[in-house]
């Protein structure tokens, strides 16, 4: 790489991490602002940790991107496997499309249809906005993401292994479970962490669909800072950017130990 090169990914990564960096700093910072820095302190996490509402609201987007992306990456694994095994190319390019829909839209759109649809589900059944509206919308938007990571991953896949697997006498649920799924389980984890991601993050959908009684973090920070800068949101975006780097790099961990189980498994065959 030439030297422009490294110098435009160096103030890329500048100024995507600066900010970031700047907000966790002050985050210790004992004047209680973002002016100027006094002196370091554990106050404002010894204020969150304190703060019952907070730690419910953390409570419950953790437990909300956990089940989302658990429930998201099973049905969008078998979506992708059904997809993979459709034979008819114009309902599999129209499920694609269907698919694709919800990672291409605004965010603005998919949360208003939710409330919309929700709202005439509540007037019928008596359900209001909460907890499980939450998550079904989290499962939603989160499944089209599953399905594109697995998918390619299937079409890398030979299917002569599949057929020999099929040739010894292998039934259908044999096949999935002991030669499918092992090939996928790399684009299989990758999926529910990018899914876990996603849900984290979300501001907008959530926005729209969550009740009185439930908040998600994104929409409690939005609410704090609209009341003015409070050193708590600095702590909250600290530990949250904390636990997506333990994320990221726990995925990267697992996918190097699957790695070197492939390469041990391949040297003791040999």
């Amino acid at each position: 790489m030439k030297w422009y090169g490294k110098l435009y990914i160096g103030i890329l990564i500048a100024v995507l991490y600066i900010p970031i960096l700047f907000l966790m700093i002050y985050s210790f910072n004992s004047a209680g602002n973002m002016v100027h820095f006094e002196g370091f302190t554990l106050e404002h996490y010894q204020s969150l940790f304190n703060n019952e509402r907070l730690m419910s609201v953390i409570f419950n987007t953790i437990a909300v991107a956990l089940l989302a992306a658990a429930f998201a990456t099973v049905i969008g694994t078998m979506g992708a496997i059904g997809l993979y095994h459709l034979r008819n190319k114009k309902l599999k390019v129209s499920l694609l499309t269907l698919n694709n829909v919800l990672m291409v839209s605004s965010d603005v759109v998919i949360g208003a249809s939710f409330l919309i649809m929700f709202t005439a589900i509540g007037h019928i059944t008596g359900l209001g906005l909460g907890f499980f509206t939450v998550l079904i919308s989290h499962i939603a938007f989160c499944i089209p993401i599953v399905v594109i990571i697995v998918l390619p991953k299937l079409y890398e896949m030979n299917d002569h292994t599949l057929n020999a697997a099929r040739d010894l006498g292998a039934t259908e649920l044999q096949v999935l479970n002991k030669v499918m799924l092992p090939h996928l389980m790399p684009a299989v984890i990758g999926g529910f962490f990018m899914a876990l991601t996603y849900s984290l993050d979300d501001f907008t959908v959530s926005f729209f669909v969550t009740g009185n009684g439930f908040s998600v973090l994104s929409v409690e920070v939005y609410a704090m800072a609209r009341k003015g800068i409070s050193m708590e949101i600095n702590a909250i975006s600290t530990i949250l950017f904390v636990v997506i780097m333990l994320g990221i790099l726990g995925y990267y961990l697992i996918q190097y130990l699957i790695k070197q189980n492939k390469q041990s498994r391949r040297g003791v065959r040999q």
